[in-house]
C-alpha cells in the first residue's frame, strides 16, 4: 500500500473555485467513508481549511487511486470533475509525506509560518479516528506531521515569517498601521464560535478593543466564548453573547466584524451591511448629529420637477439662492438662461448627463448647435427650478472615498459576507481572496530555508521508518519459522536419545538456538538496513521467496502489530 494525496488549495485554484468546492462537516465524513469503501483505498482522511481541501488515502494502485479520489472529491464538493481537474494536484509516496510536513510547518499556508494549521491537522486526524478510516499509515503520518510542525516552530524563527490568518487579516484592515492603535476602544462583533472565530476574538481582545459581542447559532457556545474572553488572564475584555437574530442590530453598533461560520450561504448580504451603515449608532446611543457627521455624503437625484427647493447638492452647478439673489433672473422659462453663454450652459448640460465637458470642443460648435443647447437647457431649468451656477463641477472620479466606518473580516470558506459589500462607501472588507492577493507580496524570512531542511530530513526519516516497518513482519515470520524448526528437531532428538538428562538436553537446545540466531542475525539486520533505503521494499519479497514463508503468516504478524499499536495509542 502507498500514500496518495489529491487536493486543491489557494496555490492551485482561484478562491471562487475553493469556495464552491468547500465541504461541510457532514460532507467530509461521507467523503472519507466513501473513500475507504472504494476499491483502491484502505485508509482515508480529509484536511479541509479555509484555503485548502485535501484527501489523503492509502492505496494499492496509483492510477486507479488518482481517478477514484478525484471523482469522489468532485462528487462531494458539487463541482464537476472536468471543471475541478485543472486545479487538482497529486502527491504520491515520499512526495505526499513531504507535502503534509510542509503544510504542518506553515510553508504552504497563505501566510507563511502561521501555526493554526497544526490544530486543523490534529482535528482532521481525530475525525478520521472517530470514523475508523485512519489506519496505521495515516495515524503515523499525521502524528509525525504534528511533531515536525512543532519542531519547526520551536527550533527556527518561522513564526517571524508570518502570523495567523486572523492577525494578517487584521493588519490588512488596519491598512499598514499598528493593529493595537487601530483596534483600541473599538466595538467588535464576532460571528461564529469555532476555532477560527475564537482565535479572532482572543486576538481582538489582546489588541485592545473595548467590547466584543459573540453571535452564534448555538447560543451556549457563544456564551462559553464570551465567558472565556471575560475571565481570561490575557484576554480580559467586556464580552457578551447574542443570538444570530440579533446580528442586524449589533451591526449598527459594531466598528469591526469578523465572521467565520460553517454556513453554506451568506451570513451578511451587501444590503444588510448597507442598512447597518445607514442606521449606524455612534457611541452606543442614537446620536443623529454625530451619526450625520460620521455617515459618508451621498449624491442624490436632482429635486423633483416643480419642487422649487433651493437645497444645493454636492458638485451641483445649480445654486438657486445665490443666483436669484444676485441677478434677479426669473426661475422659470427661457428667460432664466437666455443671457448665459453656450459654454456655461453646456457645463450645466454635462452635469445633468453625469459627465464632464472638454472646453476645446466649444470652438467647433455652430450657432445653430448653441441655440439648440440653450433651448434644451431652458427647458431643463424650467423643470428643475434652478439657475445654472457660473462654475465647472469637479469630475465625480476625483471625489475621495470616505474613511471606513465599518471594518469587515471574512475568514469563512465559502464566504460569509457578500463580496459586493466592499463597494459600499464607509466599508472596508477583507476576505480570503484579498488576503491571498496581499500574501503574494509578503516577504519570506530567512528561517524558511532552515524549515525546508528540517522537512527534508524528517521525510527521509519517516520513509526509512516506514520501509523498515514494512519488512519487520517478514523478519518476525522468518524467526518464528526458525524457532518452529528448532523445536521440531529438539523433539525428534528427545525421541532418539531418551537417556539424556535435563542438563544435557538444555545444553543441546541452547547450542541449536545459538546456531540459528547467528545464521539469521546478519541477514535480518542487513535486510532491515537495505529495506530502509529508497526502493528497498523489494527485499521483503525476496526474503519471503528465499525462505518460502507463508504470506498469511506474515499478514497475521502485521495484523497483530496493528492491533497492538491501536491498543497502546493514546486517545
Amino acid at each position: 500500500m502507498s500514500l496518495l494525496v489529491v487536493g486543491l488549495s489557494h496555490r492551485s485554484a482561484p478562491v471562487s473555485v475553493l469556495e464552491r468546492a468547500a465541504l461541510s462537516a457532514d460532507a467530509r465524513a461521507k467523503l472519507v467513508q466513501d473513500t475507504v469503501a472504494a476499491e483502491p483505498a484502505t485508509e482515508a482522511a480529509v484536511l479541509a481549511t479555509c484555503n485548502r481541501i485535501e484527501l489523503y488515502a492509502d492505496v494499492d494502485k496509483f492510477h486507479a487511486g488518482v481517478a477514484e479520489l478525484s471523482t469522489l472529491l468532485a462528487q462531494h464538493s458539487g463541482v464537476g470533475l472536468e471543471e475541478l481537474t485543472p486545479y487538482l494536484y497529486v502527491h504520491y509516496e515520499d512526495r505526499a509525506v513531504h507535502h503534509l510536513f510542509s503544510v504542518a510547518c506553515g510553508l504552504d499556508s497563505m501566510v507563511v509560518g502561521e501555526g493554526q494549521i497544526l490544530g486543523q491537522i490534529k482535528d482532521s486526524l481525530a475525525r478520521a479516528q472517530e470514523l475508523h478510516t485512519a489506519g496505521k499509515l495515516l495515524n503515523d503520518l499525521f502524528q509525525q506531521s504534528l511533531r515536525v510542525g512543532k519542531r519547526a516552530h520551536s527550533e527556527t524563527g518561522i513564526d517571524r515569517a508570518g502570523q495567523s490568518l486572523v492577525t494578517f487579516g487584521l493588519e490588512q484592515l488596519a491598512a499598514g498601521g499598528a493593529v493595537e492603535e487601530w483596534a483600541a476602544g473599538r466595538r467588535a462583533l464576532v460571528i461564529g464560535a469555532g476555532s477560527m472565530s475564537s482565535l479572532a476574538a482572543a486576538t481582538l481582545a489582546r489588541a485592545g478593543v473595548g467590547e466584543i459581542v459573540v453571535a452564534n447559532r448555538t447560543f451556549e457556545r457563544a456564551e462559553r466564548l464570551a465567558r472565556i474572553l471575560t475571565e481570561g488572564d490575557d484576554t480580559a475584555v467586556s464580552a457578551r453573547a447574542v443570538r444570530m437574530d440579533a446580528v442586524p442590530g449589533e451591526l449598527t453598533r459594531a466598528d469591526v466584524v469578523v465572521s467565520c461560520t460553517g454556513a453554506t450561504g451568506l451570513v451578511l448580504t451587501a444590503d444588510s451591511v448597507a442598512q447597518a451603515v445607514e442606521g449606524r449608532v455612534v457611541g452606543g446611543t442614537a446620536d443623529p448629529v454625530a451619526d450625520a457627521a460620521a455617515r459618508p455624503a451621498a449624491r442624490t437625484a436632482p429635486a423633483a420637477a416643480g419642487s422649487g427647493t433651493a437645497a444645493a447638492e454636492e458638485n451641483c452647478p445649480l445654486d438657486l439662492a445665490a443666483v436669484q439673489g444676485s441677478t434677479g433672473f426669473s426661475v422659470h422659462g427661457e428667460a432664466a438662461v437666455a443671457g448665459l453663454d453656450a459654454a456655461t450652459l453646456e457645463q450645466h448640460g454635462a452635469w445633468v448627463a453625469g459627465g464632464t465637458v472638454d472646453r476645446r470642443d466649444t470652438a467647433r460648435r455652430s450657432p445653430e448647435t448653441d441655440a439648440e443647447l440653450i433651448t434644451a437647457l431652458a427647458a431643463t431649468a424650467a423643470t428643475v427650478g434652478r439657475i445654472p451656477e457660473l462654475r465647472r463641477p469637479e469630475p465625480v472620479a476625483v471625489i475621495p472615498r470616505p474613511a471606513p466606518a465599518l471594518f469587515l473580516l471574512d475568514l469563512a470558506m465559502p464566504r460569509d459576507i457578500d463580496a459586493a459589500a466592499h463597494r459600499l462607501a464607509g466599508v472596508r472588507l477583507v476576505d480570503i481572496e484579498s488576503l491571498a492577493e496581499a500574501s503574494a507580496d509578503a516577504p519570506m524570512a530567512a528561517d524558511v530555508d532552515q524549515v525546508r531542511r528540517i522537512v527534508s530530513d524528517e521525510v527521509a526519516a519517516f520513509g526509512a521508518a516506514q520501509r523498515a516497518a514494512h519488512i519487520t513482519p517478514t523478519v518476525v515470520a522468518l524467526r518464528t519459522m526458525a524457532a518452529d524448526v528448532v523445536a521440531g528437531e529438539i523433539a525428534r532428538l528427545d525421541g532418539r536419545l531418551p537417556d539424556l538428562d535435563e542438563r544435557q538436553r538444555g545444553e543441546i537446545r541452547q547450542a541449536v538456538h545459538r546456531v540459528v540466531d547467528k545464521l539469521l542475525h546478519a541477514p535480518t539486520v542487513r535486510v532491515k538496513q537495505l529495506a530502509a533505503e529508497p526502493g528497498g521494499a523489494g527485499y521483503a519479497d525476496a526474503l519471503r521467496t528465499l525462505f518460502d514463508l507463508d504470506p498469511e503468516t506474515v499478514a497475521a504478524v502485521s495484523r497483530a502489530g496493528d492491533s497492538t499499536d491501536k491498543k497502546d495509542r493514546p486517545a
